[in-house]
């Protein structure tokens, strides 16, 4: 078996995701074959791997800083809210059931055997997996028959270290607390603790942190500071959607309340010139360069919001001058019409924006496959995008149909666009922007920028050298031990 240890957070945000993905590259930099781990993920942001099956984005990306590619053991439950009550569940990269979280309560020990299954699989391949929690492992209601937190630990017998997030206040009382509320047994596997998202002279912090040692009676293995990067993982997405002043170029992304799949725009929120606006308000639709409309896991109920908020309205009027792109759900969401005849969203049918010539139908079967094409010719500013190569891939429930023939991989009626690729801008970011500053009559400064894979290449070594040197990886690799699966 694989050497194993897990990061385990005192809240959610507190940079599991992060430390994880950290540990992957730095691991991997010392010479081993290392990956990641998490037995659930409760997310709308996921990938599809080459295989055609689900999994969470956050590992995907920890995949990326180990160097691996992504498979679905890493992450073999996947929880997908379709409400704020239910979830989509997806066992190994499928579907499995829509449940009430009062259902997958009492459900989710059946799935015990295929998380064992997955990490034995995983653990084949690997010398080190670095196992990633949720939420906190002290949240007292959620402990009973525990699968991702301290059972999980439980289930390999991983040790622990324990994550706390200084920049929100209070992280001596969230790590001390969370000790506190631990069973002895549990307690016994944390070996470590680390305090994350430090700023300024560490000196300061050395009479808690001695104090934090002797009420803990476990060490602290690492403060580590709060490093601006640009990293996508679930912690990310509270900041992502702060408030941000204009930029040279600005790319509003529609904020609706089943916004899934937002690192399909992480490639522009790496770019100096460019600020990416997550929108609420009708008011600021008129003052943006590009509009898009991303992914959605309940379509036709994200549709209605933008309709009864006045957003629908604003975009419509914003596409006469343009341009709008949608993406999966988002370009759904721009046809003529969306049919739910199974009830697997809302039921029934709704009238779309009517800004593509295209209608949908809701259908049973999830569409899940990685996706390599060439753009059709294209007209308006974003001609220039045409006949170029791209790959992404799609997921979703809906078929779509043209008016008039059959959909090409980017749709376009004036100056409204859309496509079923998730990453579809990935590739194409730099000449999008290029393209937005040109219409103004601007010129940004692409050259020597790097690709969009070659810059999340330096953003993993930048944090690997971030917690290389503010960690005590002596402690963390004699930690390490073999996992053993109950």
């Amino acid at each position: 078996m694989a050497k194993v240890i897990m990061v385990q957070g005192t809240m959610s945000g507190a940079g599991k995701s992060l430390v994880v993905a950290g540990l992957c590259r730095i691991f991997k930099q010392d010479g081993y074959r290392v990956a990641p781990f998490k037995s659930q993920n409760m997310a709308l942001n996921s990938f599809i791997t080459e295989d055609g099956l689900e999994m969470g984005r956050a590992q995907v990306m920890q995949a990326e800083a180990a160097g691996v590619k992504p498979k679905v053991c890493m992450n073999p439950i996947l929880l997908k809210p379709t409400s704020d009550r239910g979830s989509q569940v997806i066992v190994n990269g499928q579907v499995l059931d829509n449940m009430e979280a009062k259902d997958y309560f009492r459900y989710k020990t059946k799935l015990i055997p295929e998380i064992k299954k997955a990490f034995a699989e995983l653990s084949k391949e690997t010398d080190i997996i670095v196992i990633e929690g949720a939420g906190s492992p002290a949240e007292i209601n959620l402990k009973q028959n525990d699968i991702v937190n301290m059972g999980m630990a439980a289930m390999v017998d991983a040790p622990v270290l324990l994550v706390g997030d200084i920049d929100r206040g209070g992280v001596f009382a969230q790590l001390l607390g969370t000790l506190m509320l631990l069973e002895a047994e549990e307690k016994s596997r944390v070996g470590g603790l680390i305090i994350n998202k430090f700023r300024g002279d560490k000196t300061i912090l050395d009479p808690g942190i001695v104090m934090l040692e002797e009420k803990g009676n476990i060490p602290v293995v690492g403060v580590l500071p709060y490093m601006q990067l640009t990293i996508d993982d679930e912690d990310s997405l509270t900041s992502r959607y702060d408030r941000k002043a204009s930029g040279l170029i600005n790319i509003g992304v529609v904020k609706t309340p089943r916004l899934s799949n937002v690192s399909d725009f992480t490639c522009f929120e790496q770019m100096e010139d460019v600020t990416v606006h997550y929108l609420t308000r009708p008011s600021d639709v008129p003052k943006m360069d590009l509009i898009i409309l991303g992914g959605s896991k309940n379509t036709i109920g994200d549709l209605l919001f933008l309709r009864q908020s006045g957003m629908e309205t604003a975009i419509k009027k914003y596409a006469k001058t343009g341009p709008v792109f949608g993406i999966c759900g988002g370009y759904q969401m721009l046809g003529e019409s969306i049919s739910d005849p199974e009830h697997m969203e809302e039921g029934g049918t709704v009238t779309g924006m009517g800004l593509l010539p295209m209608k949908t139908v809701m259908q049973k079967e999830k569409y899940n496959a990685q996706v390599t094409g060439i753009i059709p010719e294209l007209t308006g500013e974003l001609a220039a995008l045409g006949h170029r190569h791209i790959k992404g891939y799609e997921i979703h429930m809906g078929k779509s149909i043209g008016i008039g023939g059959e959909l090409p991989l980017v749709l376009q009626e004036g100056k409204v666009y859309g496509s079923y690729v998730h990453g579809i801008f990935d590739e194409i970011a730099v000449s999008v922007v290029e393209l937005l500053a040109k219409k103004k009559g601007l010129v940004v400064q692409s050259e020597g920028m790097l690709s969009y894979e070659a810059f999340k290449e330096k953003q993993y070594d930048l944090l690997a050298d971030g917690i290389r040197s503010s960690m005590d990886m002596d402690a963390i690799y004699a930690m390490l031990r073999e996992a053993t699966i109950e």
